[in-house]
């Protein structure tokens, strides 16, 4: 199975998609943070990633298509894969076309409000890259990874001021993927303001299988 996801940061792609792997038992790729791991290695690819991420702004078409290309043709992909973070655009979306044929694309989708308050109470594992959200799914003890224990920090990315510009961001330049996907007619919308359980209920459902 071949998914891509869909949704404005904060949306729960992640999330879903953690759930989506183990389910399916299929390769999660997420280019946000293959990007992070270029920018903790400190790579000219990070160095270059870490300043248009900061500002909420989008990586050039070239590296990330390339990323992802090498990327699908790991071993792990062999049985399937989610998409989390790409395609971001619509001339994205024609490459991965030329990669690989999709079977479903689900779009999360939810109110920008909703979005910026999630961004803002978001916090990150630095260690093992552990996400929760002080709103509806925080760590056990206020501050500290649930996983490794490692104190949790803010992604600068996260703050109310980038969370904005990467909401008009995702309007201007990934929106136009739900109309693109849905022409295809392998788009299915789930409601991203529902429970979590709900909403992984509701995507495989959407998928065939009960």
């Amino acid at each position: 199975m071949k998914l891509v996801l869909i949704g404005a940061p904060a949306a729960g792609k992640g999330t879903q998609a953690a759930r989506l792997v183990e389910h399916y038992s299929i390769a999660h790729i997420s280019t946000g943070d293959m990007l992070r791991e270029e920018v903790a290695k400190e790579t000219e690819l990070g160095k270059e990633a870490k300043a248009i991420m900061a500002s909420g702004g989008l990586v050039s078409d070239e590296i990330i298509i390339a990323m992802v290309k090498e990327r699908i043709k790991k071993d792990d992909c062999a049985k399937g894969f989610i998409l989390d973070g790409f395609p971001r655009t619509v001339v994205q979306a024609e490459k991965l076309d030329e990669m690989v044929k999709l079977d479903k694309v689900v779009y999360i989708n939810a109110p920008d409000d909703v979005m910026l308050e999630r961004l803002t109470a978001r916090e990150t594992c630095p260690k093992c890259g552990a996400t929760y959200n002080k709103l509806f799914l925080p760590s056990k003890v206020a501050g500290v990874c649930d996983v490794c224990g490692e104190k949790l920090t803010q992604r600068k990315d996260d703050t109310l001021e980038a969370g904005k510009a990467r909401l008009e961001t995702f309007h201007t330049q990934s929106e136009p993927l739900v109309d693109y996907y849905t022409k295809k007619g392998i788009l299915f919308e789930v409601d991203g303001t529902a429970a979590i359980d709900y909403i992984t209920k509701a995507i495989i459902e959407g998928l065939g299988e009960e």
